[in-house]
């Protein structure tokens, strides 16, 4: 167990700088760096264009880093260049405070103090968003935002949307894609699929709208975030879960991982079942191109198993396609009567498939209902057998 340190052994005994982002913040900005001074003068100031009296403000701190964008490209933007800088003066981690007066610096040893006791992770300040004098639209955001970050990267938080972070600044991907805004969202995503621990820890909040300036633009900003988590979301359904489960699996040893984290899962009977005819349902389906993204969305949605879900929707596994297509055009010709009658032998071609494309439609989904049903049935069966024989 590690030593418990004062807090000024903590403010020396780990390499930190303070980045603190400004734009526009005439009203708060000198409060806020001097109760930083209070604990460190390792203080990167990025000046992201500012056209008040910021410039004026910040001569009176020239013996700190300062770097001064010639205008407004977006706090995403002065992230990185903040990060840059820091990385260049060799610090280990990075706190960033935003200048609008919110956040109070005698967090900053909260922050210190977790990462002394638990390394390498990236901390996201927890504002308390219950206050009555934070704005409805800014929970409504955190809670937005929260809730595609646990579909994303299945870590639950309260609060991603806080401007008060610790980062490990060595740990961060090496590119980002983002310059506003959503960068705050892309770079804690992006740590978490690396493996590098995203944690809440709480801390003070003020928002007095006499003083505080936000410079976020309801449409243009949100329809920027919306974009960044679509684009997330699908490569979290198509790459980072698929790799996540096989890697897990090829450490684990995939029959241990079987039996321990699918067989021995604190899932129910039932929900086990349903995960399986879930996976059935889609991979008989005919969603083609579209059955990753479906599975896994339904899957979050209902809160079943991905892993059993995503195994038995590999019965639409390659070889097994051909089988798949005649069956629901058995099924369909039973249903739907074509105005090109196809005949059901081993000589169908594409274009016999598409001039039957109802037919085939319609007996996909039969096929996929009545064969999820019926898998379904025999795994709860199978599963609740097997669980009171144990």
């Amino acid at each position: 167990m590690k030593p418990i340190l004062s807090r000024q052994e903590l403010l020396h005994s780990i390499s930190f700088c303070v980045i603190v982002p400004t734009y526009n913040n005439q009203k708060t900005l000198k409060r806020v760096l001097d109760s930083i001074l209070d604990f460190t003068s390792n203080i990167i100031i990025v000046n992201d264009g500012s056209t008040d009296e910021t410039a004026e403000i910040l001569k009176q701190y020239s013996q700190l880093t300062q770097i001064h964008h010639p205008k407004n490209i977006g706090k995403g933007r002065a992230l990185r260049n903040g990060f840059r800088k820091a990385i260049e003066k060799n610090f280990e981690y990075a706190i960033t405070i935003d200048s609008d007066g919110q956040h109070f610096a005698s967090d900053i040893p909260v922050f210190l103090e977790e990462i002394y006791n638990e390394p390498n992770s990236l901390l996201i300040g927890s504002r308390n968003m219950t206050q009555e004098s934070v704005p409805k639209k800014s929970s409504f955001g955190n809670k937005f935002s929260n809730f595609w970050f646990k579909f994303e990267t299945g870590i639950k938080l309260d609060d991603t949307q806080s401007g008060f972070r610790l980062y490990p600044l060595r740990l961060l991907p090496k590119r980002f894609y983002t310059n506003k805004f959503e960068f705050e969202i892309e770079v804690i995503v992006r740590a978490a699929w690396k493996g590098v621990t995203v944690k809440n820890i709480p801390i003070q909040v003020l928002y007095d709208p006499t003083e505080r300036v936000s410079h976020f633009r309801p449409f243009q900003d949100f329809t920027r975030i919306s974009i960044l988590n679509t684009v997330l979301v699908i490569n979290a359904l198509l790459y980072i879960k698929p790799r996540d489960f096989f890697r897990r699996a090829k450490k684990k040893g995939f029959k241990k991982f079987f039996l321990e984290d699918i067989l021995e899962s604190k899932d129910s009977n039932f929900k086990k079942s349903a995960a399986i005819a879930l996976g059935i349902f889609i991979g008989l389906s005919p969603f083609w191109g579209f059955q990753t993204v479906l599975l896994f969305t339904f899957a979050a949605l209902f809160r079943l198993n991905k892993v059993i879900a995503y195994l038995t929707s590999n019965v639409s596994f390659p070889p097994f396609i051909p089988f798949i297509i005649y069956a629901s055009l058995q099924v369909g010709s039973i249903f739907v009567t074509s105005s090109t009658p196809l005949v059901l032998d081993s000589s169908i071609t594409l274009d016999d498939i598409q001039k039957n494309a109802t037919q085939y439609i319609v007996g996909s989904l039969i096929l996929a209902s009545v064969s999820a049903l019926t898998v379904g049935l025999v795994s709860y069966l199978l599963l609740t057998a097997f669980s009171s024989k144990k």
